[in-house]
């Protein structure tokens, strides 16, 4: 926020404290603080000063968190950034630098100390794997690996559930210097072949079977299919996973092979030894997809160091992360959330990887895992907190999660009544993190922040070195106004380049269309001028402007899902041939509750209410289901789309795509 920014016109914004940090508590960020403001000669008083400090003198920040993070190089970076470049010109990070992401994670040496605690839905036992455990695993595939002749740039793909085979492959890709891509069993085989046939992968590891919502769904007839449309494969792995070997028949699959056997191709009866590759800082490590629900994904492809130091700062300083922390962030392998859980290895924390739904066998199954293995700190969609409090879910009289101190949220924005829930019925002295960001930066523009007060409703405050603010129509930044959600300079996260875009043309479109020289990242927020804290109200794409009002389709949800009698909803524009807009509210009634005329006289009331009179939508009406992706994202824009009469041709991208037969010719949208 500008020093001189003033509260703006529509800054009607709820201050209420919901948790406030311990004064004696020594952190890493008040460390760094006190750190930076020695080495540079300044007075950071407080969060405010040092983030203010990390945005104008970014280069520095990155220099000094460099050395306070402990990055394990093998060579010294000769600059850090060329600050004569803007984003827009995606500039060179550390340039003359040389590392390794995997050395990064496996540094800890403590052998018994555990790096993975692994859990699956059906059963009791809980896996644990130790830091030593895992590098010995990982030295196993690397090898194989190199003998079967991956190479640096090769891509390596998973199309695996979340457990420890997904680790051990990627961080083993990692450390040969090979790319790593992935997606889960629950992608179908479109889904799968639209973004791994773009990316050429030499190496598929699988499995033969999931169990998921207590059922078992064989995964083979898909992996066939995948294996068919990716011509340039040379071996296809699969990882027995529910059943023994001996009953998995995987002839039908070229170049397949078990995991037992890959591995035993390895160098011989030695015990290989770990090797780092040791590349440069913008090295890529990562290839990220978009949701690819309005044309064939992205291909994002992310660097190992900027990976690094980016996820190292989001969970040294922002998240307070330690070695004695447990961490389990409920994901698949298909999400960013995946890849940063993963990097807080490298902080020395154990990671706990879940496989399964997290409402089987009960509601409570991760509230139960927090308890048995001592989670600190536990990260979910803000869509999980509804369900549970929908289902009147009281863990705080349940549960101990004596040592739970953060709960973390993301992946839409985390509504003011789930912040009343949480520390109402879960744990009033937890730090609740609304966490955003995006897999375009693989991390978070804004999100936890264990220095300050947490609000009810807010996301705490944008992250250090993020220089994010609210831009109107004009590109202006704006203060407590809705506004678009842009980045004005460089960061060592963006992705280096999309895959397959020769000349840039995509990446330029994706991000500095909008706003020539800015990156506009396609969210729609407010940010607090009292609080610094920041209000995320949806996609850009899912903006709505009826009669020159412009706001986030959020602010709409907000008010209509905190009626008992609404399951769900969805608020999209429809448009008339004169360009006119106007707003449709689809509501998905709650169980044992009906869609009546007198329900939504008072949804429109609340609306005009808590908003404006022009804020209440022209039309509600009731829907069946509701479109979201495979990471649980509600999907407005492919529904704008069929309301225009327009096919939604990348179905594979949701988790439930007949829902979008629901929206053909609905006779009240006709005629206007």
């Amino acid at each position: 926020m500008s020093r001189q920014a003033r509260p703006g016109r529509e800054e009607i914004m709820e201050c209420q404290v919901m948790w406030e940090p311990d004064s004696k508590r020594d952190t890493q960020m008040d460390r760094f603080r006190a750190a930076v403001g020695a080495a540079c000669g300044l007075a950071l008083e407080s969060y405010d000063d040092l983030y203010h400090w990390s945005v104008e003198s970014y280069s520095d920040f990155w220099a000094e968190f460099w050395e306070f993070s402990g990055i394990v190089f093998s060579r010294m970076y000769d600059e850090v950034v060329d600050t004569s470049k803007g984003i827009a010109d995606i500039p060179e990070w550390f340039k003359g630098s040389r590392l390794n992401y995997a050395e990064n994670l496996l540094r800890h040496k403590e052998n018994d100390k555990v790096a993975l605690y692994v859990a699956r839905e059906g059963k009791e036992e809980i896996v644990k794997v130790t830091f030593e455990e895992l590098r010995q695993q990982v030295a196993l595939f690397a090898a194989a690996m190199r003998k079967m002749g991956v190479r640096q740039g090769d891509r390596v793909v998973g199309y695996l559930p979340n457990g420890q085979h997904a680790v051990e492959a990627m961080l083993a890709a990692a450390s040969i210097g090979a790319i790593w891509s992935s997606t889960s069993p629950d992608f179908g085989v479109n889904g799968v072949l639209d973004r791994f046939s773009q990316i050429q992968p030499k190496l598929i590891f699988s499995v033969e079977a999931v169990i998921y919502n207590g059922k078992e769904h064989s995964h083979l007839e898909k992996l066939q299919r995948v294996v068919k449309g990716l011509p340039d494969l040379r071996k296809v792995v699969v990882i027995p996973y529910i059943s023994p070997r001996e009953q998995i028949d995987i002839s039908r699959i070229p170049n397949s092979v078990f995991l037992e056997d890959f591995l035993a191709s390895g160098p011989g009866e030695h015990a290989p030894q770990l090797e780092f590759e040791q590349l440069p800082f913008s090295h890529p490590l990562f290839i990220m997809f978009s949701s690819g629900t309005t044309g064939a994904p992205k291909c994002m492809v992310h660097s190992a160091g900027g990976t690094l130091i980016q996820h190292l700062k989001e969970h040294i300083l922002h998240g307070d992360m330690r070695c004695s922390d447990v961490l389990l962030y409920y994901t698949t392998v298909g999400w960013m959330m995946w890849n940063w859980m993963v990097s807080a290895l490298a902080t020395g924390a154990s990671v706990v990887l879940y496989d399964g739904s997290p409402m089987v066998p009960t509601p409570n199954v991760l509230w139960d895992l927090v308890d048995r293995i001592g989670i600190t700190i536990l990260g979910t969609g803000a869509k999980w907190l509804s369900v549970l409090e929908e289902k009147d879910l009281k863990p705080v009289e349940t549960h101990s999660l004596q040592t739970l101190h953060t709960i973390l949220s993301t992946g839409s924005p985390l509504k003011a009544q789930s912040y009343e829930y949480v520390y109402r019925c879960i744990k009033s002295s937890v730090l609740l993190g609304s966490i955003s960001g995006g897999t375009d930066i693989i991390s978070c523009f804004m999100g936890q922040n264990v220095s300050i007060p947490v609000h009810k409703g807010e996301v705490q405050a944008r992250n250090l070195a993020m220089a994010v603010e609210a831009w109107n129509e004009e590109g202006k930044a704006v203060w407590g106004e809705s506004g678009e959600l842009v980045c004005t300079k460089p960061l060592p996260c963006q992705p280096t380049h999309f895959w397959n875009d020769e000349n840039g043309s995509k990446y330029r479109k994706a991000y500095f269309s909008r706003f020539p020289g800015i990156w506009a990242h396609g969210d729609y927020c407010r940010i607090n001028p009292r609080t610094g804290g920041i209000v995320m109200l949806g996609r850009s794409d899912g903006t709505l402007n009826p009669n020159g009002v412009r706001f986030g389709s959020s602010e709409i949800y907000n008010i209509v899902e905190a009626f008992e009698e609404v399951g769900d909803s969805l608020c999209v524009p429809q448009y008339n041939r004169d360009g006119e807009e106007r707003v449709i509210l689809f509501l998905k009634m709650a169980p044992g509750h009906a869609f009546r005329p007198e329900l939504v006289k008072r949804v429109r009331e609340a609306i005009r209410l808590g908003l404006s009179a022009r804020h209440v939508p022209s039309l509600i009406l009731e829907t069946q289901g509701i479109p979201y992706t495979l990471n649980g994202k509600k999907v407005e824009v492919a529904v704008k789309q069929i309301l225009a009469g327009k096919a939604v041709e990348h179905r594979g991208a949701f988790s439930n795509p007949e829902t979008l037969d629901l929206y053909q010719n609905i006779p009240e949208l006709q005629g206007f």
